[in-house]
């Protein structure tokens, strides 16, 4: 094996998707039992106001994506996937909660529907 940018790359990927895992399965966990509403549909950093109400949806995602993550670190350590379907997987894992957490915040953060009093 010739070391070279793609052999970097995907040693990078590889070993990025640890602290991803973690970090996801830690706020799902935070949601669901210690009740922290904190990070959940976060917009410029800020919950929304009603923030429990968006709690399970934030935490599915987070839970679904992290043992996604978790199943793909098993598969490249047991030798079972291929460089093309374990990337893939986790690429795609990776992008769907990036624009699964991105929507849920902003709507979560809408301004239709809500009374002006």
């Amino acid at each position: 094996m010739v070391f070279d940018i793609s052999v970097a790359m995907t040693w990078i990927l590889f070993l990025a998707l640890f602290p991803i895992s973690f970090f996801w399965l830690r706020r799902a966990w935070r949601i669901v039992m210690r009740r922290d509403f904190s990070e959940v549909a976060t917009k410029r950093g800020e919950a929304p106001p009603d923030a429990q109400r968006w709690a399970p949806y934030e935490m599915a995602i987070n839970l679904i994506c992290g043992v996604v993550i978790v199943c793909v670190i098993v598969s490249v350590l047991m030798g079972a996937w291929d460089y093309a379907t374990w990337s893939a997987i986790a690429g795609s894992t990776i992008w769907c909660k990036f624009f699964a957490s991105f929507a849920l915040s902003r709507h979560a953060h809408a301004k239709w529907g809500k009374s002006r009093a």
